[in-house]
């Protein structure tokens, strides 16, 4: 059962760093953050007068940045600091006694920087060993930290240097306060001579998955805006919670890394829980949305890549390793597994440094530009792209989708696919062998296609159509509703991008819905602040202007007559809510008691969602496998009903929309 693995859990890894909370008990699992310590009146009030000061200070500097881009773009590495410290006084999140101090000497850092942007200069970002910096996310506008090894003696283009990605095992204290602590004094467990370390925060504990996702590679971009790195030498790898993610991730971004390294962690949702799984529990459409983050349904993708996988002969989450390898052994691949002899969670030193050695040579080989093969699996469009190959339309979300593509002699390309209705193909400058007329074979469809322009790119996009295979013009935007990357579903896709939550200026029709609304609401957005670290961006119905529905996903609460966009688009979306009741097809209730929760495209602004009442889906915080979404791209709630571990009342019924966005007959 999920309880007697917890139990096993927490005696094998009682005294390890990485511990994680393994139940699967949902809301009763403790809150995180837990609660804090005290630290004293007088010592609290110093550091909150302290800061304030420090918040000025960064706000004028604000100002005389204004016309200065160039010196503007690292204000965020000046208020990381400001919020580590800011979070703990405000939230109750100190958890030792010296954390008060590392809170002062933040809030003095922060005040250097100031300085030397205020001089025109920034050495920090030029600065070798540990380096802690920080960017301002398109999700919600919250700054965001990372740490840096930087090895000594680089130098910005004296040569691209390997970049590995590092992803932290779990520690439900680990605040950014908590975090620039460990950043400022840690090299981490691999720091190779030559190399560019990354320490993403992952937007706290995660798995890397959702917004800890999305942390990941805007992270990464800020580190390739000021780093000289070598794009075929990017590696991924981490340790229990931050192994489940260098599954993750490496599968599912497979052709971006020269090498994947996962220690432990977790890569099948149900057989790590071990989940007593039948056909209504878990309810059926959380059971298809395993596919999103379930490492082992797309193993195949590591053919893209080179693994070396990590584990203890005697810790429980080797098993995160052994269902990957019987699940490339599925697609004819072999996974390179080293074990640590007699060990549980960690490393055992001489298998740690085989595998350094190991995984340093991989690297040094480096990810081919342009592979002539590429195999890719994938349930969702949120994951389309390996290597030259992109997936723009499937046949069915949620089955499994294939493609294989070679690239052979003498200008052609060998494609066949299942469950597939576009792709791109697209070769970057470094492919120039491809000839005036290239022939694409599609399923057995052969397509002559104009070949490589001057810079020596090629690019060319297919549909299917009545069974057959032809091309399409790439600048033409398809017309109608249809499901693609960024815009798939299911509800929780929406919170990896910029999202603006969008509160009702009037009342809802029903007492319990309006009710319902506000508890609902006041705790998407503390769980926001909670779990994933940052404060969402809010306005009322009537505040919301064009610029925002074009950069935005917007999160509508209330009903049709308490929100006033909502109303405005009531008779253009999917499901209709009226007054007297919400319809799906066939599926009635009463507008009494009930509410709409839901997913679309928004007909205001197309290129992007819109949500109805809800955050994020998950709602039980035990073991990180268990953050999967829990609601599919609808729901009908029973309003009357309590929330659940699962569920933010009674789910009536649920589903998914077919590919044109429509319910499915």
């Amino acid at each position: 059962s999920p309880m007697s693995l917890r139990t096993r859990m927490i005696v094998a890894l009682a005294l390890v760093f990485f511990l994680g909370v393994f139940r699967h008990d949902g809301n009763a699992a403790a809150p995180l953050p837990p609660p804090g310590i005290e630290i004293g009146a007088v010592r609290g009030d110093t550091l909150k007068r302290e800061l304030k000061a420090f918040g000025s200070e960064i706000e004028a500097l604000r100002l005389e940045l204004a016309d200065k881009p160039e010196l503007a773009r690292y204000l965020p590495d000046v208020e990381v600091f400001h919020k580590a410290v800011r979070y703990p006084l405000e939230f109750d999140e100190f958890y030792k006694t010296n954390e008060a101090d590392l809170a002062e000497k933040l809030i003095v850092l922060g005040r250097e920087r100031i300085a030397q942007l205020r001089k025109g200069e920034s050495p920090w970002i030029w600065a070798t060993g540990l380096v802690v910096r920080g960017y301002r996310s398109r999700i919600d506008g919250s700054v965001q930290p990372f740490g840096l090894v930087v090895p000594e003696g680089y130098q910005y283009q004296d040569k691209p240097r390997r970049l590995d990605v590092w992803l932290a095992g779990r520690n439900d204290k680990r605040t950014e306060l908590a975090f620039l602590g460990e950043r400022l004094k840690s090299r981490g467990e691999f720091a190779s001579p030559e190399t560019i370390v990354l320490h993403p925060y992952g937007r706290y504990c995660n798995a890397y998955k959702f917004a800890g996702e999305t942390d990941v590679f805007e992270a990464m971009e800020t580190v390739m805006r000021d780093y000289d790195i070598d794009p075929l030498r990017i590696a991924i790898r981490g340790f229990s919670m931050g192994g489940a993610g260098t599954w993750h991730l490496g599968v599912h971004h497979a052709g971006i890394w020269a090498g994947v390294a996962p220690g432990a962690g977790f890569a099948d949702t149900a057989r790590y829980l071990e989940l007593k799984v039948t056909p209504d529990f878990p309810p059926p459409w959380e059971q298809t949305l395993w596919h999103l983050y379930d490492s082992a349904d797309d193993a195949g993708n590591l053919f893209n890549t080179t693994p070396i996988a990590y584990s203890g002969e005697i810790d429980p989450q080797r098993l995160a390793a052994d269902t990957m390898a019987a699940a490339m052994a599925t697609h004819g691949l072999t996974l390179r597994h080293l074990i640590g002899p007699k060990t549980a969670h960690k490393y055992e030193p001489a298998t740690k440094v085989e595998l350094s050695q190991q995984f340093d040579a991989v690297m040094a080989q480096g990810r081919v530009a342009v592979p002539s093969e590429i195999r890719f699996d994938t349930y969702s469009l949120r994951y389309d792209r390996m290597g030259w190959v992109q997936v723009d339309g499937l046949e069915h979300h949620w089955k499994r989708a294939t493609v294989d593509a070679r690239l052979k002699p003498g200008s052609s390309v060998e494609v066949s696919t299942t469950n597939v209705t576009a792709l791109t193909l697209a070769f970057p400058e470094e492919q120039t062998a491809l000839a005036e007329t290239v022939t694409v074979v599609i399923d057995g469809d052969s397509l002559k296609i104009p070949g490589a322009r001057r810079d020596h790119r090629w690019t060319a996009s297919f549909a299917k159509t009545i069974g057959h295979w032809g091309p399409v013009d790439p600048d033409l935007k398809p017309t109608g509703l249809h499901k693609r990357h960024g815009l798939q579903g299911p509800i929780d896709d929406a919170f990896m991008d910029s999202f603006l939550i969008v509160v009702p200026s009037g009342k809802a029709q029903d007492p319990e819905v309006e009710a319902w609304v506000e508890r609902e609401l006041k705790r998407a957005r503390e769980q926001w602040r909670t779990q994933f670290r940052g404060e969402p961006r809010v306005k009322r119905d009537n505040e919301v202007t064009d610029a925002d529905l074009a950069a935005n996903n917007l999160v509508l609460w209330g009903d049709p007559q308490s929100n006033s966009l909502l109303g405005r688009i009531a008779d253009q979306l999917p499901i209709r809510w009226t007054k007297e009741g919400i319809e799906a097809g066939a599926r009635k209730v009463s507008s009494a008691g009930h509410a709409l929760v839901m997913i679309c495209p928004n007909p205001l602004s197309p290129s992007r969602y819109v949500v109805l009442n809800s955050g994020f889906t998950f709602r039980g915080f035990g073991s990180n496998a268990d953050q999967t979404p829990k609601l599919p791209d609808w729901a009908l709630v029973d309003v009357t009903q309590p929330a659940t571990a699962r569920a933010p009342g009674g789910v009536d019924a649920a589903g998914f929309f077919d590919e044109n966005w429509q319910l499915k007959k």
